[in-house]
């Protein structure tokens, strides 16, 4: 019973400071979604330039210079 007079307490909490707000609850979920638009676009910008970053040091470049010299290898065996 406490846990539900807790939770309306919180909901009219709510809902007295969102009306003392200037801004209606929709324009604040319409820039809470720009923001997770804009959050979303610099994690994917970050995501790929580590990846590119892993892609071309010169680890990744050996190793696949080295896969590519043995599988050259195996294919001429067979040939």
């Amino acid at each position: 019973m406490r846990l539900f007079l807790a939770v309306a307490v919180l909901m009219l909490a709510l809902v007295a400071y969102t009306e003392a707000q200037d801004d209606s609850i929709e324009d604040k979920f319409a820039r809470f979604g720009e923001r997770m638009s804009e959050i979303g676009q610099t994690v994917a910008e970050k995501a790929k330039t580590t990846f590119d970053n892993i892609h071309n040091s010169d680890v990744a470049v050996n190793a696949r210079g080295w896969f590519e010299e043995r599988f050259q290898q195996i294919k001429d065996t067979f040939q």
